[in-house]
């Protein structure tokens, strides 16, 4: 393989996994002790980069009684430096014998050829040693027989014993280097996948977020522009409504019938287009947050009674019954009360809309409490206390309202049939305003179905 090429280590864990990285320290010291307890040969484990990580038996006596003179420290120095700078290669083990007799087997630690760290069997005393080196009795202030003492307790091993340990750990060590290697890569590779995934979430989160913000000055501009738009046809619509009024009315002069019919048609549609226009800035209003609330003491009983008589012109037109049920000694509502008005007539209207000839439509208002429950706000909902609350239900007995739809309905613009809503009227705005107007009084809507026919819009505030 040529040197440019990466290897699968490199693009997987960078310059390559470290024994450290690759072996559990516990689960080494382990090893290490499980192998001095069998073959009582001292050993060290090190990693090429972070130095020793387990080792089996402390210092021998010897060189701790010949550190007590400074040719024996000197001595000593000496060996455990050769030591550690000896340099195995992979698949060559190194021996490393000193003055003292004793010898020392180091072997390199590979993983796919690479060397990781090494390990150190020794000090031990092959037996083909049977006197005190002279190099020990030249230490000057030495005892004789104290270093015969101390040298007898060093471990004796035959080279051919230590080479066969060595083999042995070599192998032990490959096996927990393997799975530690496949652990490792493993964890690598998902941790890459994870970063490509997150770098990529990253990316589309950027881009969701630029056209989030685009969305929302699209929509700020669009609610500026209905804003303005809607306003400025106001004043000259209000112009077109009053003088159809006042040529209905003969106020010009006398009409024929014909052109009677042409004048109260525009007059209707007028004002069809005013409720479109009042309605598309109340959105707007409520959009921006705009929209005042004024809170008053507010009678349920008048404000129905109010609304109904509204609506009889138009129920009477569709041959609909519209009736009122409301409990009585119902203490009075704090709220705007014009803007329950509109969510009542809206309400009432999208009923007779879509409720066919000789329908009923049914406003019926009674005393409830709020559900603590459907409280988006955060709190001990299980130890909320109920609030006492108004619940109004406006139901019909026209085309009800599917499943799928009941929460989309509330949104502007929605239709939830085109060729009902192309036949019936409407804008799709109603009860987007309803619901908003709603939740400006703390309040909670929804739609449930009006058994076996229609549908029930039911406010509790």
């Amino acid at each position: 393989m040529s040197k440019n090429v990466p290897s699968f280590d490199d693009l997987t864990l960078g310059s390559g996994a470290s024994l450290e990285e690759l072996v559990d320290r516990g689960a080494l010291k382990e090893m290490v002790a499980s192998f001095y307890e069998l073959f009582r040969v001292p050993l060290r484990v090190f990693s090429d980069s972070e130095g020793l990580m387990a080792e089996a038996a402390a210092e021998p006596e010897l060189y701790t009684y010949l550190n007590g003179f400074p040719d024996g420290r000197k001595l000593v120095a000496e060996v455990i430096q050769r030591v550690k700078s000896a340099e195995p290669q992979p698949g060559v083990d190194q021996d490393c014998a000193c003055a003292t007799g004793v010898e020392y087997r180091i072997a390199a630690i590979c993983l796919d050829g690479r060397r990781i760290g090494r390990f150190v069997l020794g000090p031990f005393l092959p037996p083909t040693v049977k006197s005190v080196p002279r190099e020990l009795f030249e230490i000057y202030g030495v005892d004789p027989e104290a270093v015969k003492r101390h040298l007898a307790r060093v471990p004796r091993a035959k080279n051919e014993t230590v080479a066969q340990i060595a083999r042995h750990l070599e192998r032990s060590l490959d096996l927990i280097l393997f799975s530690g290697h496949k652990a490792l890569l493993t964890s690598s590779m998902h941790l890459a996948s994870v970063r490509e995934s997150f770098r990529d979430l990253e990316e589309k989160n950027g881009r969701l977020q630029e056209a989030y913000d685009r969305l929302k000055e699209l929509d700020q501009l669009k609610s500026n522009f209905l804003a303005t738009v809607s306003h400025e046809l106001r004043t000259p619509l209000t112009s077109i409504i009053g003088y159809s009024e006042m040529l209905a009315e003969g106020i010009a002069g006398e009409l024929t019938g014909e052109q009677k019919e042409f004048v109260t048609t525009i007059h209707e549609k007028g004002i069809q287009l005013l409720e479109l226009i009042s309605g598309l800035l109340d959105l707007s209003k409520l959009e921006s947050g705009t929209l005042a609330m004024r809170r008053t003491e507010v009678a349920l009983d008048l404000l129905v009674a109010d609304v109904l008589q509204t609506l009889v012109p138009m129920a009477l037109r569709k041959h609909v019954t519209v009736v009122g049920e409301v409990d009585p000694g119902l203490p009075r509502l704090v709220g705007d009360a014009t803007r329950l008005r509109q969510i009542l007539t809206n309400l009432c209207d999208n009923a007779l809309k879509f409720t066919p000839e000789h329908g009923r439509v049914t406003i019926r208002v009674e005393m409830t409490h709020m559900d603590p429950t459907l409280d988006s706000s955060e709190g001990m909902v299980l130890l909320a206390a109920q609030q006492p609350a108004a619940r109004i239900t406006v139901s019909d007995t026209g085309i009800g309202v599917p499943d799928e739809a009941k929460e989309k309905v509330f949104d502007a613009f929605y239709q939830v049939d085109s060729g009902t809503t192309r036949q019936s009227g409407g804008t799709g705005l109603g009860l987007s305003i309803v619901k908003r107007l709603v939740e400006g009084h703390q309040g909670q809507v929804f739609v449930r179905d009006n058994s076996p026919v229609g549908a029930e819009f039911v406010v509790t505030i």
